[in-house]
Order: structure tokens, then C-alpha cells, then sequence
């Protein structure tokens, strides 16, 4: 068990081996979560054969600038903490394909152009932070199929988005939109998200002369995630209570 001090949570090397668990896949997942920890434990950049790293709901503001040292993970995720910014190392974590750095205090400015490098990624999820933007060189992600950018601060939606290749759901739910938004569907059975202008006060949403349309080759759901996992709701829950609060 992690030694306990100053309220918060000490982990330790060798605590840390014993608490790896093999998944049926065969893959070595390690948890730490809820465990109120304020810092990134730094002994486990020392776990290299790492696949799963699980430290959501605790509270670290940072990550160690040698992240990338964990170069078989293939699943991160650091939802639920207070995390600002996420350093340049993480480009290095190749092998990644699931990513969640949700419900977080994330800012444009916080996220490397690295994040282009992660070439398997097939899930990111940034929903929860305070993003306006996002680094063009994601547009160099051609294995995303999910991308959650939900209650954010996005007045619109990136145009490399259009480029993702592979983009099956975008989650934009509750940003500051400045245009409205419709799914279109094409006699090919592509679907298409229009962007409108912005809408003048007192007119009817549709209603515009001008429409830029990014199309997306089987995007069925385009701003919104099938089916939401208990976490992600949980996390929901929690945001609204607090906005309510």
C-alpha cells in the first residue's frame, strides 16, 4: 500500500511493481486513483513496460517533464485532477492510443504541438478544461476516431478537424459556439457539419445566406459521443452540481 503523509499519498517504487496488474489482454495496468496525490509520482517513469497508467481524481497541477520515459503506454489517464499544462515529453509515448486529460484546468497554451506526434492515438478526450484552441499539429493525428471537447471554451471548431482522416465522433457539446451547427447528410451517405455564420440577434437558427461546410467521411455523430461510460457521466454530474453550487 502507498505510505501516507501529510494527508496526501507517497508512492513508492517498489510499492508501485507490486501493485501492477496483468489485464486478460496481457497488458500490465497500474492504477492509483482517488488517492488525493498533489504530485505526479516520479518512480514510475522507472516502469518502462508499462502499457495502462490510471491516475485519475486525485489533484497533481503538473506532470514530470521525463512523462515520455513511459514509452509502451498505450493508456493514460489523468482525468478529475488539476492538471495545467502537459509537457513536450509526451510526444515520445508512440505507442499511446487512449488518452484522457478531462476535467482538468488545461489551456491552449498548456498543450505541446507534440501532441502531433502521437500517431496511434485513436481516442482523446479534452473535455472539462478551459481550450479555445488547439495545436494545428494535431492535424497529423490520422488514427483519432474520438476527439471530446466538451465544456470548453471554443468559439469554433478547429478547421484541421476536417483533415482527421480517420474522426468517427466529435464531442463540442457546451463551448461558446459563434456559429450554429447542423448535421447534413449527403446522397453518398456521408455526413457533413455545416457551420453557419453567426446568427443575428432575433433571427431564427438556419437562417443564413452563407454556410461553410467541413465534411467528414462517416462521421455519424459528430457532436456527440455515442454512449457516455459511468466516469465520464460521474464527471458531468460533478461539473453541474458545482455550477449550480
Amino acid at each position: 500500500m502507498p505510505k501516507k503523509k501529510g494527508g496526501g499519498t507517497k508512492v513508492t517504487l517498489k510499492a508501485a511493481k507490486k501493485a501492477v496488474q496483468k489485464t486478460p489482454e496481457g497488458l500490465r495496468r497500474l492504477t492509483y486513483s482517488k488517492l488525493r496525490m498533489a504530485t505526479f509520482p516520479v518512480c514510475l517513469v522507472k516502469l518502462p513496460n508499462l502499457h495502462e497508467l490510471h491516475l485519475c481524481r486525485n489533484l497533481m497541477k503538473e506532470l514530470p517533464e521525463n512523462l515520455g520515459n513511459l514509452s509502451s503506454l498505450k493508456w493514460l489517464d489523468l482525468h478529475t485532477n488539476k492538471l495545467e499544462s502537459v509537457p513536450e515529453s509526451i510526444g515520445k509515448l508512440v505507442a499511446l492510443t487512449h488518452l484522457n486529460l478531462s476535467n482538468n484546468c488545461l489551456t491552449s497554451a498548456g498543450l505541446p504541438s507534440t501532441l502531433g506526434s502521437l500517431s496511434k492515438l485513436k481516442t482523446l478526450n479534452l473535455g472539462l478544461n478551459k481550450l479555445d484552441s488547439l495545436p494545428p499539429s494535431m492535424e497529423a493525428l490520422e488514427s483519432l476516431e474520438e476527439l471530446s471537447l466538451f465544456d470548453n471554451l471554443f468559439t469554433t471548431i478547429p478547421e484541421f478537424i476536417d483533415a482527421l482522416p480517420n474522426l468517427t465522433k466529435l464531442n463540442t457539446k457546451r463551448n461558446p459556439l459563434s456559429c450554429v451547427q447542423d448535421i447534413k447528410k449527403s446522397e453518398a451517405g456521408e455526413s457533413s457539419l455545416c457551420l453557419s455564420d453567426e446568427h443575428k440577434e432575433g433571427e431564427s437558427v438556419g437562417v443564413k445566406s452563407k454556410e461553410r461546410c467541413l465534411r467528414y467521411a462517416g462521421l455519424t455523430v459528430p457532436n456527440s459521443v455515442a454512449k457516455l461510460n459511468q466516469d465520464e457521466w460521474r464527471i458531468r454530474k460533478k461539473f453541474k452540481q458545482e455550477t449550480v453550487n
